[in-house]
């Protein structure tokens, strides 16, 4: 014990003792602590440096006005450069990959060594789009073995559509700094090229009709004095809208907004352009295209009655009640007593406004609606007329409902009311009223055609109209026209019904003043008003051409195509005149595009038995398109047409982004023309020291194993099994 020891008296026997007891509890210490000795391995790793080859589309455009492209100006510089290449190669590990949206390895050698590197060049450039932080980043990480990164070689033309589109913003900034290697720019490019192009073009998919469409357009200039640049917006040829903007002097983007008034429904090729001049890299990008298709909010129409009656009065209540129609209505009280050298002042509290109705306004509206209305001298409308007439034709439609002063009774024969009519006109000398009693009755069309389907089913349709209330008379008419159809006869033929078709627009003509009997006189039968309701919201749905109710129906089977990928596809259903399928149906193609309105052929097409057909169209230049198909029956008689637009543009911002963008490059890199020496770049390997093998005094756990001295001087712990060390 210690007070043994303290007991005893040799002084030198004292001190062995005491340092045998110190020796003994550093052994038992020791032997708890279970210590082990660690053997390490270290060999060199060298870094890596990784060269970024631009794959993407713009490098496909000239790298000056020499007519080199951007591609073949790389590969050149690679061709002249792999010397230099294998040189770094001696002390880095090189990797090469290409990109655009993607990183993918790449050959040098093989790129090289192409015997046309023009061609090589344009099937390397096939990316979508280019995103340059996007590169960097999937570089510092695509190496193996841990290899680190010590640098980065970039050959771009710098039009960036990804992340730097807008610059060096501060997120691509803070990517950036992660690399923790220095990065190198190859701008390739001429920096001087002079070019002027559209870059953006934002606009909705669909519009209103008669509602303002503002159309937003990014317009870039390089190598331009301030000059004034006209713009326009062309529909199939026609242009729509126009302003000036001006570029030059330091401003490389404008922005401008341009704007128009669509008057039709229906899908239309637009285009955005601007003049090509001389001297210019690129006329391509000097316009850009889309397709917009235009709906109806509301279904405009205006009502003239020449006369109040309860028919007019059930008619107007029925489109006042519906929220999809803007109704305008007019009532004209003259008559043949009044003095009709009198002004409409003095015989009117309102005065009937014939010319903003018929001139100014006209093609405002969906529908026109004669109710009881006739061309008397009084009204003085025989100067409109060639006007109405023109209108009908060109889309609108026409709706005429009988009484005393319709039909045979209004003074139309001979106009162009009348041409546009489905059925003629009986000269005035004839009698215009039959007042016998008139039970409708489906006819063959009828029976399948949408305006007169009431309820579903062919037999309970057909018995619908047979219980509905008789007419007290109906309008006299000649002969149905070619191409029109009669829906509704009386039990001795007598038309009631009949609709047709005039150029691009609809007619319908209705013998009679009393269709609502079909509602008040049939709720006193308790039968109810529907079917008056069904009726006319059908007739005006088939009038201003619900795409619903069209007997063809035409869609693309996508609304942007590729250049030189899958040809465009249209997809047809043809129904018929009885709104069956129309199998066997003859279908022609035509083309025209927003810049050229010449309708061109494009195909032929035969519908099959359940009037479907496709048909595939040629290869197409950029641009957008509309294309009309004509069906026709196998007689050789038109059964319709139908249009649809599409456009044929590269995807992705590639095509208009095109001018080298040097600040891109330079903002977060150093610009250089050569392959940079390794004395520009850091530490050319590392020393990777690795656990080899475990030696201790024990089998147990190696968790608490004491660190040894590596030849480097460091000391690596548990925690600590393989570390980097820069090599000097």
């Amino acid at each position: 014990s210690f007070r043994g020891i303290r007991s005893e008296p040799s002084r030198l026997r004292r001190s062995i003792l005491i340092g045998l007891r110190v020796l003994a509890g550093a052994l038992l210490l020791t032997l708890l602590l279970e210590p082990g000795i660690e053997l390490r391995a270290e060999t060199r790793v060298r870094a890596r440096v990784a060269l970024l080859l631009d794959t993407s589309r713009s490098m496909r455009f000239p790298a000056s006005t020499e007519g080199t492209t951007r591609a073949e100006e790389m590969l050149r510089w690679l061709k002249s450069h792999l010397g230099e290449l294998s040189a770094l190669a001696s002390r880095f590990q090189v990797d090469v990959y290409g990109f655009d949206k993607e990183l993918a390895p790449q050959d040098p050698q093989k790129l090289a060594s192409a015997p046309d590197l023009r061609a090589a060049g344009d099937l390397l450039a096939q990316g979508p789009s280019t995103d340059l932080v996007g590169a960097l980043t999937a570089a510092s990480s695509a190496g193996t073995g841990g290899r680190p990164l010590a640098g980065v070689i970039v050959a771009s033309d710098g039009a960036d559509n990804a992340e730097l589109s807008e610059g060096m913003t501060g997120a691509a900034a803070s990517e950036l700094d992660k690399l923790r290697a220095p990065v190198f720019a190859l701008p390739i490019g001429a920096q001087a090229v002079k070019d002027l192009a559209i870059e953006k073009v934002v606009v909705d998919d669909f519009a209103f009709v008669r509602t303002q469409v503002v159309i937003d357009v990014t317009v870039t200039a390089r190598g331009f004095p301030s000059t004034d640049v006209p713009l326009v917006v062309r529909r199939e040829g026609q242009i729509v809208a126009q302003k000036t903007v001006r570029v030059g002097s330091g401003t490389e983007r404008v922005q401008a907004k341009l704007s128009f008034i669509p008057d039709r429904t229906g899908k239309f090729a637009f285009q955005v352009a601007a003049p090509v001049y001389e001297g210019e890299a690129l006329a391509q990008n000097n316009s850009r295209s889309f397709v917009l298709k235009v709906i109806r909010d509301r279904v405009r129409v205006v009502l003239v009655v020449g006369r109040p009656s309860w028919d007019v009065r059930f008619l107007r209540q029925l489109l006042k009640r519906d929220p999809n129609v803007d109704l305008i209505s007019f009532f004209i009280l003259r008559t043949p007593g009044d003095d009709t050298r009198s002004s409409q002042d003095e015989l009117s509290l309102i005065p009937f406004p014939t010319q903003e109705i018929f001139q100014e306004q006209l093609k405002t509206f969906d529908l026109v609606i004669f109710q009881d209305f006739g061309n008397r001298p009084w009204y003085h409308l025989q100067q409109y007329l060639d006007g109405i007439g023109e209108y009908v034709r060109d889309g609108g439609a026409l709706a005429v409902v009988g009484g005393d002063q319709a039909f045979s009774a209004s003074d139309f024969d001979g106009t162009a009311i009348a041409d546009v009519l489905p059925a003629q006109l009986l000269p005035p000398t004839a009698p215009s009223v039959d007042e016998t009693p008139a039970q409708a009755h489906l006819t063959d069309a009828g029976k399948r055609h949408p305006v007169t389907e009431l309820v579903s089913g062919a037999a309970a349709n057909e018995t619908a109209w047979s219980r509905l209330p008789r007419l007290p008379g109906l309008n006299t008419l000649g002969a149905v026209r070619d191409g029109a159809q009669a829906l509704l006869t009386a039990q001795d033929g007598r038309p009631i019904l009949v609709v047709g078709e005039a150029g691009r627009g609809r007619t319908l003509a209705l013998t009679t003043d009393a269709s609502w009997y079909w509602s008040f006189v049939a709720a006193g039968q308790e039968q109810g008003p529907r079917a008056y309701e069904t009726f006319w919201h059908s007739a005006i749905r088939w009038l201003v051409r619900d795409p619903a109710l069209t007997p063809m129906r035409l869609t693309a089977e996508r609304t942007t195509y590729e250049p030189g990928g899958d040809p465009p596809a249209l997809d047809a259903h043809v129904r018929g005149s009885d709104y069956g399928a129309a199998g066997g149906a003859q279908l022609r193609a035509t083309l025209s595009s927003a810049d050229d309105p010449v309708q061109r052929p494009a195909g032929t097409a035969v519908a099959g038995q359940d009037g479907t057909a496709r048909l595939v169209l040629p290869q197409l230049s950029p641009g957008a398109y509309k294309a009309v198909v004509t069906a026709r029956r196998p007689d050789g008689g038109e059964i319709g047409q139908a249009e649809e637009a599409f456009v044929v543009a590269p995807a992705g911002a590639e095509s208009s982004n095109r001018l080298r963008k040097r600040r891109t490059a330079s903002s977060s890199t150093s610009a250089t023309d050569s392959i940079p020496c390794p004395s520009t770049i850091r530490s050319a390997s590392r020393w990777v020291s690795g656990r080899r093998g475990p030696s201790g005094t024990s089998g147990a756990s190696w968790s608490r194993s004491a660190a040894s001295r590596g030849r480097n001087g460091r000391f690596a712990g548990a925690g600590d099994m393989r570390s980097y060390h820069d090599a000097t």
